[in-house]
């Protein structure tokens, strides 16, 4: 499998797989309402934000590589122990690169938008720093 790499602003490699481009573009065509609304928000925002991004060999639902963020949406299918399982791994592989990742479940946004949006502003105001720094209360890694 061929893998571009880009460097996030860390200057670690974020691995980009082109193998997942079509289904990337697929997924952007049919969002989930709940993947439509939020993104209505995103995309008036003053940074720029990718919808379906290929990270590694995964797609992120969302992705601000100005603030190195991921914003994930779960459905039902991440409740179970498999599900959560693989989104914790999921989570700390991304979270390797440095990346800040962010869930929130389709209830929460269609329920609880408005607090969903202020928990993404918060996000892009705290500093993340590296895991391998060794500093993790306090910060948002």
């Amino acid at each position: 499998m061929r893998t571009k790499n880009l460097i996030s602003r860390n200057n670690r490699h974020i691995p980009y797989n082109p193998a997942l481009k079509q289904r990337s573009r697929e997924l952007r065509k049919y969002p989930t309402d709940a993947e439509r609304k939020l993104w209505q928000f995103l995309r008036t925002r003053e940074e720029t934000w990718l919808r379906q991004k290929p990270i590694d060999h995964f797609i992120v639902d969302f992705f601000c590589s100005s603030f190195k963020l991921v914003i994930e949406l779960d459905g039902s299918q991440h409740y179970s122990d498999d599900g959560k399982e693989y989104d914790q791994a999921r989570t700390d592989i991304l979270s390797g690169y440095g990346l800040t990742v962010l869930r929130f479940s389709n209830v929460d946004v269609t329920q609880n938008f408005y607090g969903v949006c202020t928990a993404i502003v918060q996000a892009q105001e705290i500093p993340s720093v590296p895991f391998d720094k060794g500093m993790t209360e306090g910060w948002i890694l």
